[in-house]
């Protein structure tokens, strides 16, 4: 069975990375998607570099690649035969965010969600928390990879 994990991931967490590795152990063939997000602004990464920074995260993953979609979810499903989604949730609120989504998803297109819970030690974890801790000069190594922690810091360096 093919998955999809759908995100704006800008940039990923661990608790994502925690996701993208518990469902390739469940599925035959993961692909993490980056999305745009209408509801947020453009983003402290472009999509290429989100992209770019997920492939190197997930490179120890011999089933998981990495791709990006600007279009209707259910509309990639369709084209790559894809037949689940996987979405982490870290509360209550993050259900019911992603319910009604899911709901659509499947009546668009059949496609069902397989919701993962988020490791407790990553529950608070979100890209715009770390983000606004990153602005201010806090730390956020060990909630992001180190890689990603580093091209965060280097983003906010720049402004």
């Amino acid at each position: 069975m093919k998955a999809v994990c759908p995100g704006s991931f800008d940039p990923m967490t661990m608790g994502h990375l925690d996701i993208f590795e518990r469902a390739a152990a469940q599925f035959e063939e993961v692909i993490v998607l980056v999305t745009a997000n209408p509801h947020k602004n453009s983003g402290l990464f472009s999509v290429a570099e989100r992209k770019g920074l997920i492939e190197e995260s997930v490179a120890h993953l011999g089933n998981v690649r990495v791709d990006h979609w600007s279009g209707l979810l259910v509309d990639y499903t369709t084209a790559h035969k894809v037949t689940a989604l996987v979405k982490g949730l870290r509360s209550s609120l993050d259900y019911e965010y992603e319910l009604p989504m899911a709901q659509m998803n499947r009546r668009l297109s059949g496609v069902d969600t397989f919701f993962l819970l988020t490791d407790e030690k990553y529950g608070y974890v979100s890209s715009t928390l770390c983000k606004e801790v990153a602005r201010f000069g806090g730390d956020i190594s060990g909630l992001m990879p180190p890689h990603v922690v580093e091209a965060v810091r280097a983003k906010y360096a720049q402004r």
